[in-house]
């Protein structure tokens, strides 16, 4: 038995669910949502909550329960709360602006960086910290790593974006010439 599988989504007041088959439609104050999941769960709305169950005892579809169930939990604070990823910069010179749906970014290189933001993400830049939010937590996940690969950080001078509160280990430099 999956223990998070076996929980129900609670539904909060503004929100509206349209379960079509397999198809999974979310609408709330923060927009709209809409994944297909796998035929090996059952998927029931009974007004206040969602219940999602396995089709059978297979390994398989018992190993989705709980992931399914978790995606439309998702889903639900999305579209009422929205997610939120910070990412830190640190280093000489290092920048960035955003204007309009374009994070510009000035990491070291000889050239800034303009990323483009998906629909339904936006960024704001405060001081070294930039707040990339959005209500598809997928979505916002993968923007805040692709903005980090630009420039990771590196484990000499801590130098380069990172994760708010990410830990980077440091190491000790060069000590050639001493003896």
């Amino acid at each position: 038995m999956s223990r998070i599988g076996k929980l129900p989504v609670v539904l909060p007041e503004k929100v509206d669910v349209k379960i079509d088959g397999q198809k999974v439609s979310v609408k709330g104050a923060n927009g709209q949502l809409e994944y297909e999941f796998t035929n090996l769960v059952d998927i029931s709305n009974d007004g206040k909550e969602i219940v999602v169950k396995p089709i059978n005892e297979s390994k398989e579809a018992r190993s989705l329960w709980g992931t399914t169930r978790t995606l439309i939990n998702n889903m639900v604070i999305g579209v009422t709360e929205g997610f939120t990823k910070s990412l830190e910069f640190e280093g000489v010179g290092y920048k960035a602006a955003v204007k309009g749906d374009t994070l510009t970014l000035n990491l070291g290189y000889s050239h800034p960086i303009d990323f483009k933001l998906p629909e339904g993400i936006s960024a704001k830049v405060t001081k070294n910290l930039i707040d990339i939010s959005g209500s598809n937590k997928e979505l916002v996940g993968f923007v805040a790593a692709k903005v980090r690969s630009f420039r990771p950080p590196e484990p000499y001078k801590g130098k380069g974006v990172r994760y708010k509160g990410e830990v980077i280990l440091r190491k000790a430099g060069k000590s050639g010439g001493k003896k």
